[in-house]
């Protein structure tokens, strides 16, 4: 094995065993349920049978046939396969942006790494996982395109025919598209601007390229189309990020709080990004900066966005420090080294690395293992309750846990909010919090949805309330608490 393998073998080794890890999230939980519905229905989701404050309204998620996947995974192989699939996608999005990173190999392998670590806040078994591997394929794709090396238009078409069923974020594509046209319309004005003498010539030049664009936006709607619910899907996005309570109270889609340990890989890439532009000896390509400008605008507006600045803008990244001309003198004591040696050590290497990863990520793919640090971060002890004593609902239960709720007893009991904002929108979530926090109208609430059950945590202001109020805590430990309306109440 030559030393530029094994970097690269030690570099996607590196990405994969850092990538397995518990990644059931509390959303989660309702893809997983959502997931067997389908498949025991034989039909895709269009009314919500989950929940009680939203019960057969209209539901139009695009993520079902991610969900029949997480499911069938989860069935054959429990959690461990959820593990090993999040850690699949997210070396397939790497992989796919590889091609495209420049310079030394050993400046290559630092700079993906690093976007990898930045990217870790985002890895869950989740469909926008497969989102985030979609991403690296439409980067290679539009880099392809900017390149003059013409990918097929039916590349695009098929790509986003899968992404349009398999996860919301296929809004992703486009604002990745927006940057590679937009630099292509930026860099043409500026040559026109530069030497307006030769500006029919320059514009003719030109002109096939933004055709081509044109065509890929218009066969990448076209497949966005192909899924259950048709062009309307192109709509969702803009739907969920219109929600208000969505972008004040769930901490993925809040600003980065760069005091959090996670977050601070991303700093480094704000700083190295901004280095290395200001150091590039050649122009900056339009496309570079609408790339990380347009996604790092998009990261401090939400959190959820950083795995994706680290996926777009590790090339403009790779593209600014390789002008410079960085040289890493480390890389020639290799050549002192006999060939024949040098093949074996690298073998040795390479396989110690193997062993170093398996004993890694044999943890996270312990059944056993996933299970007892999942029942340690949900309510499991008063879910058992729930199970075998049945009292009379509904349930008004705490967002995070909704959706656990809904896996593990539905249809005994139907959530009142979980992680499906789309679904329950201001509306209901505003109600949700005015019960959570002991609003002074927390009982009318409750009373108007006849709520017979509440399962909070033990520190919520409503717990509180309800003790006040008389309702019988029938169950507590730890992590939960329920409570059920006293007779009469």
């Amino acid at each position: 094995m030559s030393f530029k393998r094994l970097v690269l073998f030690f570099t996607f080794l590196a990405i994969f065993t850092m990538a397995v890890r518990v990644s059931v999230d509390s959303d989660t939980w309702w893809h997983l349920r959502a997931g067997a519905e389908i498949v025991e229905k034989g039909a895709v989701i269009t009314s919500d049978p989950f929940s009680m404050t939203r019960y057969q309204e209209s539901w139009r998620y695009p993520g079902w046939f991610a969900q029949v996947m997480l499911y069938s995974i989860y069935q054959v192989s429990g959690f461990a396969g959820l593990n090993l699939l999040t850690a699949f996608m997210v070396t397939l999005a790497f992989l796919w942006v590889w091609r495209f990173i420049e310079g030394p190999i050993l400046l290559r392998s630092a700079l993906i790494l690093l976007a990898a670590t930045t990217s870790g806040v985002y890895w869950s078994a989740r469909p926008q996982i497969m989102s985030f591997a979609l991403s690296g394929v439409f980067i290679y794709l539009l880099e392809r395109e900017q390149r003059g090396d013409n990918p097929p238009l039916w590349a695009f078409f098929v790509t986003m025919a899968i992404w349009g069923n398999l996860h919301g974020g296929f809004a992703i594509g486009f604002l990745l598209l927006a940057a590679y046209f937009g630099g292509a319309v930026l860099d043409l004005a500026g040559k026109l601007l530069t030497d307006p003498t030769v500006a029919r010539t320059t514009f003719k030049l030109n002109q096939a390229v933004l055709i081509r664009y044109l065509w890929v936006v218009l066969v990448s709607l076209l497949g966005l189309s192909i899924n259950p619910h048709g062009p309307s899907m192109l709509l969702y996005p803009f739907k969920t990020v219109s929600i208000g309570i969505l972008r004040e109270y769930i901490q993925e889609w809040q600003s980065p709080d760069f005091h959090a340990l996670g977050v601070q890989p991303f700093l480094g890439m704000i700083f190295l990004a901004f280095i290395s532009f200001s150091l590039k000896k050649d122009r900056i390509h339009p496309t570079d900066t609408l790339l990380v400008l347009g996604f790092l605008g998009m990261s401090l507006w939400a959190a959820r966005n950083i795995a994706i600045f680290a996926l777009a803008v590790v090339i403009p990244i790779s593209r600014a420090l390789a002008s410079i001309q960085i040289h890493i003198p480390w890389v020639r004591s290799s050549k002192q080294v006999p060939p024949a040696v040098q093949k074996y050590l690298n073998s040795f290497l390479a396989i110690f690395l193997v062993a170093a990863a398996m004993l890694k990520i044999a943890t996270p793919l312990s059944n056993t293992f996933n299970e007892k640090t999942l029942a340690e971060a949900y309510p499991s002890g008063a879910i058992a309750y729930l199970s075998t004593n049945q009292e009379p609902g509904p349930l008004f239960n705490s967002y995070n846990w909704g959706a656990y709720l809904i896996w593990e007893l539905y249809p005994a009991y139907r959530s009142f909010v979980d992680g499906r904002t789309d679904l329950f929108d201001d509306d209901v979530l505003e109600q949700y919090l005015l019960v959570w926090r002991a609003e002074p109208v927390w009982s009318e609430v409750l009373e108007d949805w006849g709520i017979g059950i509440a399962l909070v945590e033990p520190n919520a202001p409503i717990a509180f309330k309800l003790h006040q109020a008389g309702w019988q805590r029938v169950y507590e430990d730890t992590t939960s608490v329920i409570f059920t309306r006293p007779e009469g109440g």
